[in-house]
């Protein structure tokens, strides 16, 4: 199994990106949020659970997120791999996914970062903001509160993933196009 994870800060191209590589090489998406929405959609013992903590303004535990990705791997035998986005966000996350990962004999194969400039993400994400109706795309502070969110306490699972040499640097600026061939690049050397 081949197991991806697209890393980058708000803006970076990673839902774009995450389309493309998925198209190109089969991978399923696992997003913690569609999984969430789904395990309470499905009123399934998780995310009853899950339910719970956010009726109760309080964030899903790690505990239960991991169980819903076991589910979703257990549920996808014979899938090429998959495509980790948005998760994990800590270090602890990070480590729960890999004990996950190995019991299943379907470790991370590689860390794709995003690398795209402070200026780019903010012209990048004003612009997403003008047609997305997202509240949070169209107040430049605001937008820069959010990288600095992201380089404080997300950038930390980027490190943990460096002491396995599973980090892999993309400049994440260009075409889609050029950053897709990129990223292709780096994922062909180790499939």
């Amino acid at each position: 199994m081949f197991n991806l994870i697209l890393f980058g800060p708000p803006g970076s191209g990673k839902g774009t990106q995450s389309e493309k590589l998925m198209a190109k090489y089969g991978l399923k998406h696992l997003s913690t949020g569609d999984l969430l929405r789904s395990e309470i959609n499905r009123q399934t013992p998780l995310g009853n659970e899950a339910q719970n903590f956010m009726d109760k303004g309080q964030l899903v535990p790690d505990e239960v997120v991991i169980g819903m990705i076991s589910s979703a791997v257990d549920d996808n035998p014979g899938i090429k791999g998959f495509l980790f986005d948005g998760f994990p966000r800590t270090k602890e996350q990070a480590k729960a996914l890999d004990k996950l990962l190995k019991l299943k004999k379907a470790p991370i194969t590689a860390m794709l970062a995003l690398e795209v400039s402070e200026e780019e993400l903010i012209k990048r994400l004003l612009k997403r903001g003008e047609t997305s109706g997202r509240s949070d795309d169209d107040n430049e502070s605001v937008i820069r509160a959010r990288i600095n969110e992201y380089r404080s306490k997300t950038a930390v699972v980027a490190d943990y993933y460096k002491q396995f040499d599973k980090v892999v640097m993309v400049k994440g600026e260009g075409t889609i196009d050029e950053i897709f061939a990129r990223l292709c690049k780096e994922i062909d050397k180790r499939a």
